[in-house]
């Protein structure tokens, strides 16, 4: 399984699987896997990861793009 990074809104589309990690997981570093539903940051890159909305309804920052290779 490749993976891309996270910080890049180039990488992420609608609809691909991404690991992210929630607000109050931070310290963790615990990822949650899922689909995007909606893309939540303007900006082309951020240094923690683009915001998401997972299909589920869960928010956080992409750390890992999966790709199905």
């Amino acid at each position: 399984m490749e993976k891309l990074s996270g910080k890049y809104r180039k990488n992420i589309q609608i609809g691909s699987e991404v690991e992210i990690v929630q607000k109050h997981h931070q310290r963790s570093g615990e990822l949650t896997e899922g689909f995007v539903k909606r893309l939540l940051t303007k900006s082309p890159t951020h240094p923690h990861g683009i915001k998401v909305l997972l299909d589920t309804g869960e928010v956080g920052r992409v750390k890992w793009v999966l790709l199905n290779s």
